[in-house]
């Protein structure tokens, strides 16, 4: 038997920014003042580096110490032989929110994945899977020639892409060819988001960018002497496929070319320093133009708690 009432809405926290902006302390000083009051919190990780295990040190993956007794969830939770797509993070973050909330705890959101904190709480394209021609034949293309493909096949979606965005025209064109439908028809049919199932307590924080770089000059330095560089070593005795996530992530290339002796460590770290104040500028930009206007933007290094989650901590 029913009571025909809707279930009550439960909270969830979510703290995003860029690298080195300082997240995961204000996570943690969130989740600490909840416990205070007698509630439960737990750190859900939404960062595509921090979710992978091979990645402790250059993912910047939080210490014991830095946890400060919080419980963290899906750091390290993939092996770096499995990618881990936006729509297998939402899933996994779903699951543990689902979990957390049927414990009366709050979760909080901590990363600088716009992607998958969108794909969480919109919902992904039912998008069926690619014919395996289509997508070789796609992937074949000059990026130019795809980029006029697309302008003839689908003006819509080309109209919102550079040129230069080949991962992206590939993707929409291959979807065209293969599907019959735009992706950004695809895109309206969205399924599976959470934002109207949960009451949204988000905070961007977009600090002075010459402070931010500063921040990932010194970050990348500590990681040599916190041990990156074993750290690849690892990652390549392990043979993966070059083009897997983990391989990509910020410092891996560099640290392997330096191993190789194809750059040397002043040149592999100012690389590295450059490769993620260039991430670093990406996630700023995204985050200043893509969330939704009704969410605070924090451009202090010095963030109020009680003042910006007032609602949740209820002072």
């Amino acid at each position: 038997m029913t009571t025909g009432k809707t279930p009550e809405r439960q909270p969830v926290a979510l703290i995003a920014g860029p690298t080195a902006s300082g997240k995961s302390d204000l996570a943690v000083g969130l989740a600490q003042a909840l416990e205070k009051q007698g509630r439960k919190a737990a750190v859900i990780n939404a960062d595509s580096a921090q979710v992978y295990a091979d990645l402790k040190v250059l993912s910047a993956r939080p210490s014991k110490n830095e946890m400060g007794g919080i419980e963290h969830l899906l750091f390290g939770a993939w092996d770096g032989a499995v990618a881990c797509s936006a729509a297998d993070w939402a899933e996994a973050a779903k699951r543990e929110i689902i979990r957390l909330h049927a414990d009366d705890a709050v979760p909080i959101l901590c990363g600088g994945t716009g992607l998958y904190m969108r794909t969480l709480l919109e919902g992904i394209a039912p998008i069926p899977p690619i014919e395996p021609a289509i997508r070789e034949e796609v992937r074949s293309l000059a990026a130019e020639d795809a980029y006029s493909a697309l302008k003839a096949e689908d003006p819509g979606r080309a109209g919102q892409l550079q040129p230069g965005d080949s991962q992206r025209i590939a993707r929409s064109l291959e979807v065209t060819r293969s599907t019959g439908k735009s992706l950004l028809e695809w895109q309206e049919e969205k399924v599976g988001g959470i934002a109207n199932e949960i009451v949204l307590h988000p905070l961007v924080l977009l600090p002075d960018r010459e402070w931010l770089y500063e921040r990932c000059d010194r970050r990348f330095e500590m990681m040599m002497e916190r041990g990156a560089i074993k750290e690849v070593e690892a990652l390549l005795a392990r043979k993966l496929d070059s083009t897997l996530p983990v391989m990509r992530a910020i410092g891996v290339p560099e640290i392997a070319a330096s191993l190789s002796g194809h750059m040397s460590r002043e040149d592999m770290i100012s690389a590295g320093q450059q490769a993620t104040r260039n991430y670093a500028k990406r996630q700023y930009t995204w985050f200043r133009r893509q969330p939704p206007g009704n969410w605070p933007k924090s451009e202090s290094q010095n963030y109020d708690l009680g003042r910006g989650f007032a609602l949740l901590l209820q002072v």
